[in-house]
């Protein structure tokens, strides 16, 4: 080899070890080309790698778009704009089906990365997560969970980890994947404030549910059922007359939707009769919006569906429709369920606490207090839709109409109280506002109530509580350890497992019947987490390849 340098490359025969050193570093950082010469490595090019991968994973679409659809339409419009010339760079990035795998699960890593760090350097090191499972359209089991903690100023939710339960969906299997996932991680269960799951036996149970092997491990969490899953339970109790009504328009649907011919001609005819829609829809059990969707758009298309039930001779059906206080009751039915569907709605979204249900649920119980009284002296006006039926028809409210009516705000008032009995305990009223008047000292244990004076007293805090959020306000209060304890006991438990739902919707985009045999825990963490990637370390950390 000397002779061959002193030969063939005289001019560097006399340098040292360093200078072939740094040769040899860049040469790696080097890749050849298809004519033998070398070129420098783009790291431009690297970084839309991984950001077109990522932007393919959080729209939740196949790992091929990026060959087959993304690079031959970016190609085409380069031609087209900046000439042939302007195509090898194109030409250069690699988005290839395995390529785009690769830089997806790169990613994922370096999110969870993060998010384990964030919830190790959390203040108080505290956390909570919700759970839920739910099957995939191959049949596989499919256990979710998402965290919250705290992360600089304010409390943060966090997609966590998704993984298969390959056999039974006990108790003691979700739990075995989430003790393993924390050994591997180092998480610490004593952190553990609050566990939020749906309400199955096998999770709820007093004795060999989810819950009680969590709070084993982490003595002081405490354990939600889903306050949304909760209150649409409370919501399925009606009069034997209203339950009818109900059941009867579900068969009139099924009817007119579950065939294609006639699903064609009772469009035609809502197009004929220039009525405001076309299609009645369909009612699912499992949806929690459905009920109220289904009867509103049946009741404005009631006079279209008689009219379809006479021409095809479904009359006894159409017997149901044309009942004394059918109309009223089918009217009475979609404004009520309009109004539980605006509460439902309420309750759904990111960030929200147990004091944000809690106020919610009281304002519509304190409603339905207030619908009974009205009702009881014959108002009717806050139901729309049979306030204006009545008054269109110019009678007086029917007694059995008003009796089914008060019995079905009765029951529904005591269902809700039934299934939400915590709506005031003293913790949440202390976090909810520390400086009412409403809040003794008294009321507060005893080792924290000189803490809580000082709070009490102390005005710059008060003007933070009316400057910040909750969360931001009690994340910001530092000087008072014991208190703030307190309330991320409060801020910290999940109200419902709303993020888990939504997180099994973008899991039946992810993986469906074309790719029906992903591992999808990389591209869902990618889709669904609020942490963004380090795209620029990982770049640094990889070498570029050239399309396949």
């Amino acid at each position: 080899m000397k002779l061959h340098l002193e030969k063939n490359h005289a001019e560097y025969a006399g340098r040292d070890m360093d200078f072939f050193k740094q040769q040899e570093q860049k040469l790696k950082r080097q890749k050849l080309d298809e004519g033998g010469s070398f070129q420098q490595q783009n790291t431009a090019g690297v970084q839309v790698f991984f950001e077109v991968s990522l932007e393919i994973a959080k729209e939740q679409k196949p790992h091929t778009i990026g060959e087959t659809l993304i690079k031959p339409c970016t190609l085409l419009i380069v031609e087209g704009i900046f000439g042939k010339a302007a195509a090898p760079k194109v030409e250069q990035v690699s988005l290839s089906n395995n390529t785009v795998q690769h830089r997806i699960h790169d990613m994922s890593e370096d999110i969870k990365l993060q998010v384990i760090s964030e919830m190790k350097e959390a203040p108080f090191g505290l956390f909570a997560f919700q759970n839920d499972e739910s099957t995939d359209v191959s049949s596989c089991s499919q256990l979710l969970s998402f965290v919250r903690y705290v992360k600089g100023n304010d409390i943060k939710e966090e997609f966590l980890f998704s993984t298969t339960l390959e056999t039974t969906t006990t108790a003691d299997d979700i739990m075995q994947k989430m003790v393993q996932f924390f050994d591997a991680e180092g998480i610490p269960w004593e952190n553990v404030r609050g566990v939020c799951t749906d309400g199955a036996p096998s999770i709820l149970g007093s004795k060999l549910g989810f819950q009680t092997k969590v709070k084993s491990l982490a003595s002081q969490a405490k354990g939600n059922h889903c306050m949304i899953h909760r209150y649409a339970l409370s919501c399925k109790t009606f009069p034997q007359p209203l339950q009818e009504i109900l059941e009867t328009v579900t068969k009139i649907v099924n009817f007119i939707k579950a065939g294609a011919l006639n699903s064609r001609l009772f469009k035609e005819m809502c197009k004929d009769m220039s009525a405001e829609h076309e299609a009645l829809l369909y009612y699912t059990a499992v949806r929690w919006l459905s009920k109220g969707n289904v009867l509103s758009r049946f009741f404005e298309l009631r006079e279209e569906v008689k009219h379809f039930l006479d021409i095809r001779g479904k009359h006894e059906l159409l017997q149901h429709c044309e009942a004394g206080q059918w109309n009223e009751q089918l009217a009475y039915l979609a404004d009520i369920f309009e109004q539980q569907n605006q509460l439902n709605l309420k309750l759904h979204g990111r960030g929200n606490t147990i004091i944000h249900f809690q106020d919610n649920l009281r304002g519509f119980i304190a409603k339905v207090q207030n619908w009974q009284r009205k009702v009881n002296k014959g108002n009717i006006s806050m139901f729309e839709r049979l306030s204006e039926f009545h008054d269109n028809s110019e009678k007086e409210l029917d007694s059995l109409l008003k009796a089914n009516i008060l019995e079905h705000l009765e029951s529904l008032e005591m269902e809700l109280l039934r299934y939400f009995p915590d709506l005031d305990d003293i913790e949440t009223k202390i976090v909810r506002n520390p400086f009412s008047s409403n809040v003794g000292v008294d009321t507060i244990p005893e080792a924290i109530q000189d803490e809580f004076l000082d709070l009490q007293n102390d005005s710059f805090a008060k003007d933070a509580f009316e400057e910040k959020s909750l969360t931001e306000f009690w994340v910001g209060l530092r000087g008072y350890p014991n208190i703030c304890k307190m309330a991320m006991r409060v801020l910290l438990p999940f109200a419902s497992t709303y993020l888990c739902e939504s997180g099994f919707s973008a899991l039946l985009n992810i993986k469906n019947k074309q790719r029906n045999r992903l591992q999808v825990e990389d591209d869902i963490r990618c889709s669904l987490s609020v942490t963004k990637p380090r795209i620029s370390k990982l770049v640094q950390n990889l070498q570029a390849q050239r399309s396949h």
